[in-house]
C-alpha cells in the first residue's frame, strides 16, 4: 500500500460525502413534486406523457396497485427485449451482421437487464447489434435503474406518511427519474466521456493494418452514452466484452474516478432524500454512516491483500502487490477501489479481472454482494436493502429494552418483521441452492476454468453475482451453457422481485399507520450506538449466513496458499 493510493481513496470518498446532499436535494424535490430548474422544460412533457398514459400526478396508488403496475411494466419490458434479440438479424443498425441470439442466452440477457444486474454471458461487441444494444439495452438500464429508485422512494413515504392508504404512484416516479435524474445527468456524462476519449457513433466497425502487417477489426458504436447510463443506473454491462478495462470504456485515471463516483452518487443521494421526506436529516446520516463504515472495511480489506500480494510469488524474487488481471494505467489502488465499489453497489461493471484477484481480495466483492449489497448499493436496491436490515435492527432493539420496536414513530411490528425477513433470506436462497447443485452437476461442473476453492469460488461468485442483481463475474466460468443461462436467469428474478413485492408490502403497511410521539424510553436512530447496531446485524445476519460458502471457498484457498499449496 502506498500513499498516494490512499490519497486516492480519500479523494474519492471527500467528494462523494460533498455530493451527497446536493444531489439529494435535488432529487428530493423532483419526488416531491416541486419546482426544479428544468421544470420549465420538462413539466409540458411529462404532463403530456401522463395523458397518453392516462395517469395523472395527482392520482396516487395502494401498495398492491403500485407492486402490480411495476411488475406489469417489467414484464412487458422482458418480453420486448427478448423480442429484439432474436430478430436481430433482420432488424436495422446492425452494420456487422450480427445473427439472432441464441434462446436461452436471450432469455438470460432480457432477464440480466430488466433486473438491473446486466450479468453477460456474451461479448458485447461481437452478439449484439447497435439496434439491440441502443434500443434493447440502454432503455432497460434507463427504466431498470428508474424502477429501483421508485421503490425506495415509495418506501420512504410508508415511513413517512402517516394514516395513509397510498404510497405514491408508480408511473409518475418512474417518469419523473427517467426524465429529471437519469435523462440530464446521462446527457452531461456522455459528452464528458466523449470529450474524455470515448467513442459514440453510429458508423461501422473500422479495419486497421497492425505493425506486424496483421488486419485488426477495431469495435466502435454509441459507446459513451451507454457507458453514462450503465454507471449512473448501476447497470454495469459492458459495451464491449473487457467492461471498464477497455480504453474505449475508461480510458484513463480522470474517466476512472468519474464512473466510481457515478456508481454510488444517486444511492447515497437517496439517504439524503429520506433524511428530508423524514423530517430529520440526521436520520439519513445515520444510515449513510452504516454504509460507510462496512465501505471502508472492505476497501482496507481488499486494498491490503492485493498491496500484498502472492507469497508464491515473492519466493520466486519477484517483488510488488498483486498486478495480475489489473490495467496499469489505474494499479493496484484504483482497481481495489473500483472492485469494492462496484459489488457494493448493484454495478457490476469491472475494470480488473476479480479472477485474478488474491484469495481475500476477491472476498470481498462476494461478501459485499452477499450482504445485498447495502453498502451504498445500486440505485434504489441498496437503499430499500439496507432498510430491511433498519427493521431488523430496530426489532432486535426492542427485544434487549422489552417495548415495542419502534422507527420514525412507526410501531414495527408482526408484519413488517416477517416481510423484512422474506427480502433478506430470499438472497442465500438463490445464491447457495443453485451454487450448491452447480458444483456436483457435471455439465454445470465442466464450465469451471479452476479446481479446488477457487473453483468453487468462481461458481458462487457467478449466483451471487445473479441474485444480488450485481452483473460482475470472476471472469473464469463459462457461463453461456443452457444449465447456467436458466438458473441464473431464475436467481435474477428471485433477486429483484421477491425483494421488491415484501419492500412494497413494508411500505403500505407502514403508511397506513398512525405516527407515535417520541418517549424518554424512544430507541434514538440517529447517533452513534444506532449506526454500530446496524452495522452489527448486518455483518451478523451475513455472517451466519455466508460463512460456510466463504470457508470452503476464498478462506481456504488463502490459508492453502500462505502454506504454499497450489491447485
Amino acid at each position: 500500500m502506498t500513499i498516494y493510493g490512499w490519497i486516492q481513496i480519500l479523494l474519492y470518498c471527500g467528494i462523494l460525502v460533498a455530493l451527497v446532499k446536493p444531489v439529494g436535494f435535488y432529487m428530493y424535490r423532483v419526488f416531491n413534486g416541486d419546482r426544479t430548474f428544468l421544470s420549465p422544460v420538462l413539466v409540458p412533457f411529462e404532463r403530456g406523457l401522463y395523458r397518453l398514459s392516462g395517469t395523472s400526478e395527482k392520482e396516487e396508488q395502494h401498495w398492491a396497485v403500485y407492486a402490480t403496475a411495476m411488475l406489469l411494466f417489467n414484464l412487458v419490458g422482458l418480453l420486448v427485449l427478448y423480442a429484439l434479440q432474436r430478430l436481430q438479424g433482420v432488424l436495422p443498425y446492425n452494420p456487422a451482421g450480427m445473427t439472432a441470439v441464441d434462446p436461452q442466452l436471450a432469455f438470460n440477457t432480457a432477464a440480466s437487464f430488466i433486473t438491473n444486474t446486466n450479468w453477460q454471458n456474451y461479448g458485447g461487441e461481437s452478439t449484439m447489434s447497435y439496434l439491440v444494444q441502443m434500443a434493447g439495452l440502454t432503455v432497460q438500464n434507463f427504466v431498470s435503474a428508474a424502477t429501483g429508485i421508485a421503490i425506495a422512494i415509495a418506501l420512504i413515504r410508508g415511513f413517512a406518511r402517516a394514516s395513509g392508504k397510498s404510497i405514491g404512484n408508480f408511473w409518475v416516479d418512474l417518469t419523473r427519474c427517467t426524465l429529471y435524474v437519469l435523462l440530464p445527468m446521462c446527457i452531461v456524462l456522455t459528452l464528458v466521456y466523449v470529450w474524455l476519449g470515448i467513442p459514440q457513433t453510429l458508423g461501422p466497425y473500422v479495419d486497421a493494418t497492425t505493425l506486424e502487417g496483421a488486419k485488426q477489426t477495431i469495435a466502435l458504436g454509441p459507446v459513451a452514452s451507454q457507458v453514462a447510463i450503465k454507471m449512473l443506473g448501476t447497470n454495469g454491462g459492458g459495451f464491449f466484452n473487457a467492461n471498464a478495462a477497455h480504453p474505449f470504456e475508461n480510458p484513463d485515471a480522470i474517466s476512472n474516478m468519474i464512473q466510481m463516483l457515478t456508481i454510488f452518487v444517486l444511492g447515497a443521494g437517496l439517504t439524503n432524500v429520506f433524511g428530508r421526506m423524514v423530517g430529520n436529516q440526521r436520520q439519513g446520516w445515520a444510515i449513510l454512516a452504516s454504509m460507510g463504515v462496512l465501505f471502508i472495511i472492505g476497501v482496507i480489506v481488499c486494498y491490503w491483500a492485493e498491496a500484498a500480494g502472492n507469497p508464491l510469488v515473492h519466493a520466486l524474487g519477484i517483488d510488488g502487490g498483486n498486478m495480475e488481471g489489473k490495467e496499469t494505467r489505474f494499479g493496484i489502488a484504483a482497481s481495489a477501489l473500483f472492485a469494492v465499489i462496484t459489488t457494493a453497489a448493484s454495478c457490476g461493471a469491472v475494470n480488473a479481472m476479480h479472477d485474478s484477484f488474491t484469495a481475500l481480495g476477491g472476498m470481498i466483492p462476494l461478501i459485499n454482494m452477499q450482504l445485498g449489497e447495502v453498502i451504498v448499493g445500486g440505485v434504489g436496491a441498496g437503499f430499500y436493502g439496507i432498510l430491511m436490515f433498519v427493521v431488523i435492527a430496530v426489532f432486535v432493539a426492542g427485544l434487549m429494552v422489552g417495548r415495542t420496536p419502534e422507527y420514525l414513530g412507526k410501531k414495527i411490528e408482526a408484519t413488517e418483521v416477517k416481510m423484512a425477513m422474506l427480502a433478506i433470506l430470499c438472497l442465500p436462497l438463490a445464491m447457495l441452492i443453485f451454487t450448491a447443485i452447480a458444483v456436483v452437476l457435471p455439465s454445470a461442473v465442466a464450465s469451471m476454468a479452476n479446481g479446488g476453492p477457487h473453483g468453487f469460488s468462481e461458481v458462487l461468485y457467478a449466483y451471487t453475482s445473479a441474485a444480488a442483481n450485481n452483473g460482475s463475474a470472476f471472469g473464469g466460468l463459462t457461463g453461456n451453457t443452457p444449465w447456467y443461462n436458466l438458473t441464473m436467469a431464475i436467481g435474477m428474478l428471485m433477486g429483484r422481485f421477491l425483494v421488491i413485492i415484501p419492500a412494497l408490502a413494508i411500505a403500505g403497511s407502514l403508511a397506513a399507520k398512525k405516527t407515535v410521539p417520541a418517549s424518554a424510553g424512544t430507541f434514538p436512530t440517529d447517533g452513534t450506538l444506532f449506526v454500530g447496531l446496524l452495522v452489527g446485524v448486518i455483518i451478523i445476519v451475513g455472517g451466519l449466513t455466508f460463512f460456510p460458502s466463504l470457508a470452503v471457498g476464498p478462506i481456504v484457498e488463502h490459508l492453502a496458499m500462505i502454506h504454499g499449496q497450489t491447485f
